[in-house]
């Protein structure tokens, strides 16, 4: 459905370190970085960027805003919550169930260190 999100940062290499790891615990690849900009996904598909906005201007998290990333396991939901809280994130969302949304929505919610909202969510019934 998306080409690509982009999130700003104010500290690149915060912002690399914090997505290397809640990435990789969603099993998503890092294949482009260079001049302080990164992007995590498929070359000729979906991705994330992440860098300094280019009008020079700080970063700021938009309001209501916030990019969800599918994830193949609840156990890979849990582990995205564990890597966000443990490289400068701040939760928003323990991992859990979220029935209102349908009976196997299981997600958790976490701001970066920039504040972005992101979200990842497992759609499976399975662990």
């Amino acid at each position: 459905m998306f080409s690509h999100v982009t999130l700003g940062t104010n500290d690149f290499a915060k912002a690399l370190a914090f997505y290397d790891a809640v990435f990789g615990a969603l099993g998503i690849s890092k294949f482009f970085e260079v001049d302080g900009s990164a992007a995590y996904g498929e070359e000729k598909g979906p991705k994330v960027f992440i860098l300094s906005p280019f009008n020079g201007e700080p970063a700021k998290p938009g309001n209501g805003v916030h990019a969800a990333f599918l994830a193949k396991t609840r156990a890979q939901v849990d582990a995205f919550h564990a890597a966000a809280l443990a490289h400068g994130g701040s939760d928003e969302g323990a991992p859990g169930l979220r029935p209102h949304y349908h009976p196997n929505y299981y997600g958790a919610y976490v701001r970066d260190p920039d504040g972005n909202k992101i979200q990842a969510v497992c759609h499976s019934s399975k662990g």
